[in-house]
């Protein structure tokens, strides 16, 4: 009666439980986003953190790896990504965490950000241990649990031990198994679960402290779950120690004021969705990492009376909507994405850029104001998987309007395609990593975008993916240095 197959488990980040620790070492990085922070600084963080009376360390050296471990906390709750640029630790926080910092003082509003920021939680996930075995959106899956009539809309600390941390796959299938299993365990005695627990001590002792001493408590504190203590079922040892862990009967649920919301993003954003592989072999694992943290679904910001820019949904959406309106080939979508591809361009204030389309034309024609400068931009999807770019034909394409060079935008593509435009005047840019550039400016209010640093980029490396070139920028203009 387990879906256990071994072992292996959910890893869920346990560094803290008290979820203001975290909002205080968020508003200090980004309060440094543009000259990074010093170990002195850092040892200022933890000096701060222990005058408010979050902070404890015996070692009254302060050791500087507890921060890093905050800030590794921030990353899996998706306030943002790290990366290394020339060398490097960087902190580039998501759209949602930029959100959660502007209402920071809001109680109400945070709890529902964070909600959504859980959403996005995905395993495999960039800043986790968990196995690469394990494919699904955890958290989803919780709250579709405590969203579940047959369970009366809570779920004990000892089921989420035992049972959800150890599935692998969100299925219709493993869903419907997975609830039968926690109704069998809900008729077993207290002895009966104690003998269960000692059957796997190890993997369970460790389940049963990160979620119910670590991660209930965080979340708890976050606004996001109702916790109400139970009795405790047993004690297990930790390891070979003298530790003992509690195994309880506490009991969670979604608080009142959030289960509008969450049904909502069940709707829209189902715990049976298929999470992105870091592993994908048709892009580069960084791009993967940023299409993961720049979820930003419209419904929180409906819910939170939020003003919603549009164009920055649509920025955010880029990849997306490439693919979307690619397999609308007959229909009045076929080249809205080219409308989003020359909005994101005059963004540019020294950029002119006009949709043209149609058979044998360009999709975008684009001057280059000061340099009196003009090139085309091809939006590929991926409907074919961009196995192959015909150079020829976009040389005709550049020909008609007098054009200097191509960037083709695509999501993703096959490494064959690199081969076809070796020798050309052609860059590619992967989707997400033009939409997180022009979505950093206009989180940070930057009026006029100079189109200069594209350009240099990419006179220097034509014939070449200038995605990693453009990320660099990005991370290194608008992210923390850890």
């Amino acid at each position: 009666m387990t879906l256990r197959i071994n072992s292996k488990k959910w890893i869920l980040y346990r560094h803290t439980r008290d979820f203001d620790k975290l909002c205080v070492v968020a508003e200090f990085l980004k309060s440094y986003t543009k000259t990074g922070i010093s170990t002195d600084e850092k040892a200022q963080l933890n000096l701060k953190l222990r005058e408010l009376g979050m902070y404890n360390e015996r070692n009254p050296e302060l050791p500087l790896d507890a921060i890093n471990h905050k800030i590794n906390q921030l990353s899996y709750y998706m306030f943002g990504y790290q990366a290394k640029v020339d060398g490097q630790d960087r902190f580039l926080f998501s759209p949602l965490g930029n959100l959660f910092l502007k209402h920071v003082e809001d109680k109400e509003k945070t709890a529902k950000i964070f909600l959504a920021m859980l959403w996005a939680v995905q395993y495999q996930h960039p800043h986790s241990g968990t196995d690469s075995e394990f494919q699904l959106y955890p958290f989803r899956l919780i709250y579709k649990l405590l969203s579940e009539p047959k369970l009366s809309n809570k779920l004990y600390a000892f089921e989420v031990a035992y049972s959800v941390v150890f599935l692998k796959e969100a299925t219709k299938t493993t869903y419907k198994e997975l609830v039968n299993e926690l109704l069998e365990l809900r008729k077993l005695s207290d002895e009966q679960l104690i003998q269960k627990f000692q059957e796997d001590r190890h993997a369970l002792v460790n389940s049963a402290y990160e979620w119910d001493y670590y991660v209930s408590s965080l979340f708890e504190s976050a606004g996001v779950l109702h916790k109400k203590d139970g009795v405790v079922i047993t004690k297990l040892q930790h390891g070979n120690t003298n530790t003992f862990r509690k195994i309880t009967r506490n009991e969670i649920s979604i608080p009142q004021n959030l289960k509008s919301l969450v049904e909502q993003l069940e709707n829209e954003y189902s715990f049976l969705e298929k999470p992105l592989l870091l592993n994908d072999p048709e892009r580069l694992k960084l791009d993967v990492v940023k299409e993961i943290y720049s979820f930003y679904p419209k419904t929180l910001l409906v819910e939170i009376d939020e003003a919603v820019d549009d164009f920055k949904l649509e920025l955010l959406n880029l990849p997306k909507l490439i693919e979307q309106y690619a397999n609308n080939n007959d229909g009045a979508e076929a080249y809205l994405f080219e409308d989003a591809l020359a909005d994101g361009f005059n963004m540019f204030y020294n950029i002119e850029a006009n949709k043209i389309s149609g058979a044998g034309n360009t999709d975008l024609e684009c001057l280059y104001i000061p340099r009196k400068k003009k090139f085309t931009v091809e939006a590929k999807s991926t409907k074919n998987k961009l196995s192959s770019v015909n150079a020829g034909r976009l040389a005709g394409h550049r020909e008609k309007i007098g054009g200097a060079y191509t960037i083709v935008v695509t999501p993703r593509y096959v490494p064959a395609v690199l081969q076809d435009i070796r020798t050309s005047p052609i860059v590619i840019i992967r989707a997400n990593t033009f939409s997180e550039y022009l979505y950093n400016c206009i989180d940070n209010d930057i009026r006029e975008i100079d189109y200069e640093d594209f350009d240099s980029i990419i006179v220097n490396n034509l014939g070449k993916d200038i995605s990693k070139n453009i990320s660099d920028l990005t991370i290194s203009r608008f992210a923390t240095q850890k």
